[in-house]
Protein backbone atom coordinates (compact mmCIF):
# COMPACT_ATOMS: atom_id res chain seq x y z
CA UNK A 1 0.00 0.00 0.00
CA UNK A 2 2.39 2.15 0.95
CA UNK A 3 4.62 1.38 -2.63
CA UNK A 4 1.20 2.75 -3.96
CA UNK A 5 1.31 5.89 -1.97
CA UNK A 6 4.55 6.83 -2.84
CA UNK A 7 4.20 6.12 -6.62
CA UNK A 8 0.93 8.26 -6.81
CA UNK A 9 2.56 11.43 -5.52
CA UNK A 10 5.70 10.51 -7.42
CA UNK A 11 3.03 10.67 -10.85
CA UNK A 12 1.68 13.75 -9.22
CA UNK A 13 4.88 15.86 -8.79
CA UNK A 14 5.83 14.76 -12.52
CA UNK A 15 2.59 16.01 -13.91
CA UNK A 16 0.87 13.19 -14.79
CA UNK A 17 -2.68 13.19 -16.02
CA UNK A 18 -3.76 10.65 -13.62
CA UNK A 19 -7.68 10.69 -14.70
CA UNK A 20 -7.56 7.78 -16.89
CA UNK A 21 -6.03 5.52 -14.37
CA UNK A 22 -9.69 4.77 -13.03
CA UNK A 23 -10.92 3.67 -15.96
CA UNK A 24 -13.78 1.35 -15.45
CA UNK A 25 -13.39 -2.29 -16.32
CA UNK A 26 -15.92 -4.42 -14.37
CA UNK A 27 -14.63 -7.86 -15.48
CA UNK A 28 -11.44 -6.69 -13.78
CA UNK A 29 -12.89 -5.54 -10.88
CA UNK A 30 -14.46 -8.35 -10.50
CA UNK A 31 -11.29 -10.78 -10.48
CA UNK A 32 -9.56 -8.91 -8.29
CA UNK A 33 -11.98 -9.17 -5.42
CA UNK A 34 -11.28 -12.98 -5.72
CA UNK A 35 -7.76 -12.63 -5.87
CA UNK A 36 -7.82 -10.33 -2.58
CA UNK A 37 -10.38 -13.00 -0.94
CA UNK A 38 -8.10 -15.98 -2.18
CA UNK A 39 -4.75 -14.17 -0.71
CA UNK A 40 -6.41 -12.42 2.27
CA UNK A 41 -4.47 -15.41 4.51
CA UNK A 42 -1.42 -14.88 2.40
CA UNK A 43 -1.85 -18.69 1.42
CA UNK A 44 -3.14 -19.42 -1.80
CA UNK A 45 -3.68 -23.08 -2.57
CA UNK A 46 -4.50 -24.62 -5.62
CA UNK A 47 -7.65 -25.23 -4.30
CA UNK A 48 -8.84 -21.64 -3.89
CA UNK A 49 -6.85 -21.01 -7.78
CA UNK A 50 -9.10 -24.06 -9.16
CA UNK A 51 -11.88 -22.34 -7.65
CA UNK A 52 -11.20 -18.72 -9.18
CA UNK A 53 -10.71 -19.94 -12.73
CA UNK A 54 -14.23 -22.13 -12.70
CA UNK A 55 -16.04 -18.70 -11.00
CA UNK A 56 -14.73 -15.99 -13.43
CA UNK A 57 -15.64 -18.62 -16.19
CA UNK A 58 -19.28 -18.81 -14.91
CA UNK A 59 -19.53 -15.14 -13.74
CA UNK A 60 -18.37 -13.40 -16.60
CA UNK A 61 -18.92 -16.06 -19.37
CA UNK A 62 -14.97 -16.42 -20.40
CA UNK A 63 -13.26 -19.13 -21.62
CA UNK A 64 -10.61 -20.58 -20.21
CA UNK A 65 -7.72 -18.67 -21.85
CA UNK A 66 -9.65 -15.36 -21.48
CA UNK A 67 -9.52 -16.13 -17.55
CA UNK A 68 -5.94 -16.81 -17.12
CA UNK A 69 -5.84 -13.52 -19.12
CA UNK A 70 -7.84 -11.31 -16.97
CA UNK A 71 -6.92 -13.25 -13.77
CA UNK A 72 -3.42 -12.52 -14.25
CA UNK A 73 -4.34 -8.93 -14.93
CA UNK A 74 -6.19 -8.97 -11.65
CA UNK A 75 -3.44 -10.69 -9.48
CA UNK A 76 -1.38 -7.79 -10.82
CA UNK A 77 -3.35 -4.90 -9.83
CA UNK A 78 -4.67 -6.44 -6.49
CA UNK A 79 -1.22 -6.36 -5.44
CA UNK A 80 -0.56 -2.65 -6.48
CA UNK A 81 -4.55 -1.70 -5.00
CA UNK A 82 -4.82 0.67 -2.10
CA UNK A 83 -8.13 -0.53 -0.84
CA UNK A 84 -11.15 -2.49 -2.14
CA UNK A 85 -13.19 0.47 -3.01
CA UNK A 86 -10.86 0.47 -5.99
CA UNK A 87 -12.49 -2.16 -7.36
CA UNK A 88 -15.88 -1.89 -5.78
CA UNK A 89 -16.82 1.36 -6.46
CA UNK A 90 -17.20 0.16 -10.70
CA UNK A 91 -19.54 -2.34 -9.45
CA UNK A 92 -22.39 -0.10 -7.55
CA UNK A 93 -24.23 -0.23 -10.86
CA UNK A 94 -24.83 -4.35 -10.94
CA UNK A 95 -27.89 -5.43 -10.26
CA UNK A 96 -28.70 -7.00 -6.75
CA UNK A 97 -28.33 -9.76 -7.76
CA UNK A 98 -25.18 -10.09 -9.66
CA UNK A 99 -23.27 -8.26 -6.34
CA UNK A 100 -24.94 -11.14 -4.65
CA UNK A 101 -23.50 -13.79 -6.95
CA UNK A 102 -20.05 -11.89 -6.75
CA UNK A 103 -20.33 -11.77 -2.77
CA UNK A 104 -21.28 -15.93 -2.80
CA UNK A 105 -18.47 -16.73 -5.31
CA UNK A 106 -16.21 -14.67 -3.42
CA UNK A 107 -17.45 -17.09 0.14
CA UNK A 108 -16.70 -19.72 -2.72
CA UNK A 109 -13.25 -18.94 -2.92
CA UNK A 110 -12.77 -18.39 0.72
CA UNK A 111 -14.16 -21.79 1.48
CA UNK A 112 -12.67 -23.79 -1.57
CA UNK A 113 -9.92 -25.43 1.20
CA UNK A 114 -12.64 -26.50 3.68
CA UNK A 115 -12.34 -23.45 6.25
CA UNK A 116 -12.85 -19.59 6.04
CA UNK A 117 -9.85 -17.81 7.41
CA UNK A 118 -11.07 -14.55 9.71
CA UNK A 119 -9.07 -12.63 6.66
CA UNK A 120 -10.75 -13.73 4.54
CA UNK A 121 -13.79 -12.95 6.17
CA UNK A 122 -12.90 -9.52 6.57
CA UNK A 123 -12.39 -8.67 3.28
CA UNK A 124 -15.77 -10.26 1.93
CA UNK A 125 -17.49 -8.46 5.12
CA UNK A 126 -16.15 -5.27 3.75
CA UNK A 127 -16.87 -5.86 0.01
CA UNK A 128 -20.14 -6.62 0.83
CA UNK A 129 -20.53 -2.96 2.92
CA UNK A 130 -18.87 -1.37 0.01
CA UNK A 131 -21.69 -3.23 -2.84
CA UNK A 132 -24.10 -2.06 -0.98
CA UNK A 133 -25.25 -5.87 -0.04
CA UNK A 134 -27.46 -6.19 2.99
CA UNK A 135 -26.18 -8.14 5.41
CA UNK A 136 -29.19 -10.70 5.91
CA UNK A 137 -28.17 -11.49 1.61
CA UNK A 138 -23.99 -11.79 2.79
CA UNK A 139 -25.23 -14.00 5.48
CA UNK A 140 -27.40 -16.08 2.94
CA UNK A 141 -24.31 -16.25 0.62
CA UNK A 142 -22.07 -17.08 3.56
CA UNK A 143 -24.51 -20.05 4.36
CA UNK A 144 -25.47 -21.45 1.27
CA UNK A 145 -21.83 -22.36 -0.02
CA UNK A 146 -20.99 -23.20 3.73
CA UNK A 147 -23.72 -26.00 3.85
CA UNK A 148 -23.66 -26.99 0.37
CA UNK A 149 -19.97 -28.22 0.71
CA UNK A 150 -20.57 -29.55 4.41
CA UNK A 151 -23.27 -32.04 2.49
CA UNK A 152 -21.34 -32.85 0.01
Amino acid sequence: MLNSITKLFKQLLEGQDLSDQHKSDPNLAIACLLCEVAGADHQIDATEEAAKHKLIGRLLGLDASQTEVLLSRAQAKAKQSASLYEFTSQLRELSQETRYALIQAMWEVAHADGEIDPLEDAVIRKSAELLYVDHSEFIRAKLSVTDSKSNQ
